[in-house]
This record gives structure tokens, C-alpha cells and sequence, in this order.
């Protein structure tokens, strides 16, 4: 009777392990996003933002070719699937963190472009209309309207730091990309698998970077530890450790959890900048951030 309630009592612990895991993985899934921002922060003295991203696109590709490899996972058996794939990695990769990391280069806050990107779900709403056929309802409308207010009390502060108008024009054209990039992904569906297509998608963003690199930036990259633990973090912690984990939730059937969460990302992203790098929000800004996080709550529910 021994063998039997050990069997039993070991799959009761997995099931529970796994239920733990389930719950939790949504809001690890948001923070390991989150930190997105702050990697761009603590690079952007140490390497430009091409340059980084260069490396990080080439160590990516590795790893998740090696995880899919191992996995045997399928890859895209027709051109028109390579194509999609590879537009979505232009848009998705290459052109939205490009303009991420360079805006925070240039002086942007972590937390203030956190909260700019937080408009994607909201402009993705507006968009659904024109370009989905998707029907767009007065509630969703509200909450565009109060997304998009939100944000500008954000970033009118910022106008008048140097530079501050082209850094956040380009942040909003990072936006802008993302957007264009889920809006593509749901007219096209993904006909790879979640790791191969990941892959196709960095290869993508390395041929648009790349040149942007060369023509554009001196190569500088130095050999600090925060330059390290960046990289390091980028490719593991969030490329192949964050694809991982919405791969698990997505066979689960728990991806509806993450987009439920996803409005956290902007604060968790105003916290750890302002933990690590003292980086602060205006009284105006945080009013702006607190309506523009509503907003996008309530258009992704509507």
C-alpha cells in the first residue's frame, strides 16, 4: 500500500505545484516585462542602445534556436510564413525597443516611456476598427480617451527638458510600432511555433538594427557589470525566459491572465526606477499616470 500513496501523494504535490505556478506565472510574466524598462535604463551609460541591441538580437537567436532544437519545435513550412513572422519581428522587435532604448539614452525616464508604451493596448482599441473590422464600444472609446489623457499629463513635463520633444516623439513612434505589430500578428496569426517564431523575429530585428548601428553609432559597448547584467538579463531573464513562460501559459490556457495584468507594467516600471535609479514622477505625472492606467484598464476589459 506503500508504493500507490507515495505515487498518489507525489502527483497531488505536482498538480499543486503546478496550480501555484499557473497563478503565479501571469504576474512574473509582467514583472520580467517591466523590467524591460529598467534594462534600457541601466545599459544606456555603459553602451548605445543599437549596439546593445545588436548583441542581444545575436545571443538571443542563439539561445532560443538551441531551445528549439531541443524541443523539436516546428518552424514555418511556407514563405508567406517566414514573411509574416518576419514583418512582425521588424515591427515587435527591431523598430519598438529600438526606439526604447534610444529615447531612454537620450533622457528619457524609464518609468515616464513605460508609461507611454502603456497607450499600445489603447491606440491597438482605437485601431481595431479601421484595420480588424473589430466593433468599437462607448465604454472602449472612454477608455482610449482616458488613456490617451492620462499620458499627455506624462509627458507634457518632459517637453521642456533638451531634447525632450524628438525623445518622445520617438517613443511614441516605438508605440506606434508595437502596435502595428500586434494589430499585424492578429490579421496573420502566427503559423510558427512560439520559440522558432520568436527566433524568426529576432533575426529580423538584428537586419534592421544592425545597419542602424553601423551608420549611426561608434560601437561603443564597455565592460562594466552593469553592462553584463543587462545583456545577461535581456537574453536569458526576458528573451528566452519570458517566451518560456508564456509558452507554459499559453498551453495552460492562462494568457488571458497576463493581459488582465498587463495595466500594472507602467507602475512596476515607475518602482523599480525609481528603487534603483531615483528616477521620480511630477504630482502632474502621477495624476496623468493613474487616469492613463484606468484608461487602458478599462478599453482592454471593454
Amino acid at each position: 500500500m506503500g508504493g500507490p500513496i507515495e505515487i498518489s501523494g507525489a502527483r497531488s504535490l505536482d498538480q499543486a505545484n503546478s496550480t501555484l505556478f499557473s497563478r503565479a506565472a501571469p504576474a512574473i510574466f509582467v514583472v520580467i516585462w517591466a523590467t524591460g524598462f529598467i534594462v534600457a535604463r541601466l545599459v544606456a551609460p555603459h553602451a548605445e542602445p543599437f549596439t546593445f541591441l545588436v548583441a542581444r538580437y545575436a545571443l538571443s537567436i542563439a539561445a532560443l534556436t538551441a531551445i528549439a532544437t531541443v524541443l523539436r519545435e516546428a518552424w514555418p513550412r511556407t514563405l508567406r510564413g517566414w514573411f509574416d513572422a518576419l514583418v512582425a519581428g521588424v515591427l515587435l522587435q527591431g523598430l519598438y525597443l529600438g526606439g526604447v532604448f534610444w529615447s531612454v539614452r537620450h533622457g528619457l525616464g524609464a518609468g515616464v516611456v513605460a508609461l507611454i508604451m502603456s497607450l499600445q493596448p489603447v491606440v491597438t482599441a482605437a485601431l481595431a476598427g479601421p484595420l480588424l473590422g473589430e466593433t468599437v464600444t462607448r465604454r472602449r472609446w472612454v477608455g482610449i480617451g482616458l488613456g490617451l489623457l492620462g499620458v499627455a499629463f506624462v509627458i507634457i513635463p518632459n517637453l521642456n527638458v533638451a531634447g525632450g520633444g524628438l525623445t518622445i516623439t520617438v517613443a511614441l513612434a516605438s508605440m506606434l510600432c508595437i502596435t502595428l505589430g500586434t494589430i499585424w500578428q492578429k490579421r496573420t496569426g502566427s503559423p510558427a511555433h512560439l520559440v522558432t517564431g520568436a527566433v524568426i523575429q529576432f533575426i529580423a530585428a538584428l537586419i534592421v538594427t544592425l545597419p542602424a548601428a553601423v551608420m549611426l553609432e561608434t560601437g561603443f559597448i564597455d565592460n562594466s557589470w552593469q553592462l553584463w547584467a543587462g545583456l545577461i538579463w535581456a537574453v536569458f531573464g526576458m528573451s528566452v525566459g519570458a517566451i518560456l513562460i508564456l509558452l507554459v501559459l499559453i498551453r495552460r490556457g492562462a494568457v488571458a491572465q497576463v493581459a488582465s495584468l498587463f495595466f500594472l507594467v507602467p507602475p512596476v516600471a515607475a518602482l523599480m526606477a525609481f528603487a534603483l535609479f531615483g528616477e521620480t514622477l511630477t504630482a502632474m505625472q502621477i495624476i496623468g499616470a493613474a487616469v492613463a492606467i484606468g484608461g487602458v484598464a478599462i478599453a482592454s476589459r471593454a
